[in-house]
């Protein structure tokens, strides 16, 4: 099982987003869990050009994603990808080790 699986979408999203401003080369996108939030945790998404000795990378589609080893224990098994629609327009994180979520979306308990 990959730690987090990335699709198409958010790949291209990522990479549209860095070559925009000329950080392909350099940066990826690290993937963080913070506390926070009214169910506990909550998801960070940053550009970072440092790789840190225990971050662990996932590559796909042309560009990289960063999760630190704290993190990667939320993660496992999550799927990265980005949604534009009339609804909804931006990434969006399926984790399966989140047992609950707030209403808005953007923090989980697990």
């Amino acid at each position: 099982m990959a730690l987090v699986t990335v699709t198409d979408s958010a790949a291209d999203r990522i990479k549209g987003l860095l070559d925009r401003e000329d950080k392909l080369a350099s940066h990826g996108l690290r993937m963080k869990v913070v506390g926070g939030g009214c169910s506990g945790l909550q998801y960070e998404l940053a550009f970072d050009d440092a790789l840190r000795d225990d971050d662990q990378t996932i590559e796909a589609g042309g560009v990289r994603v960063f999760v630190d080893p704290k993190s990667a224990l939320y993660l496992a098994g999550s799927t990265l990808d980005f949604v534009d629609s009339l609804q909804e327009s931006g990434f969006k994180i399926e984790n399966p080790n989140a047992s609950t979520t707030c209403g808005c979306g953007s923090s989980f308990g697990a």
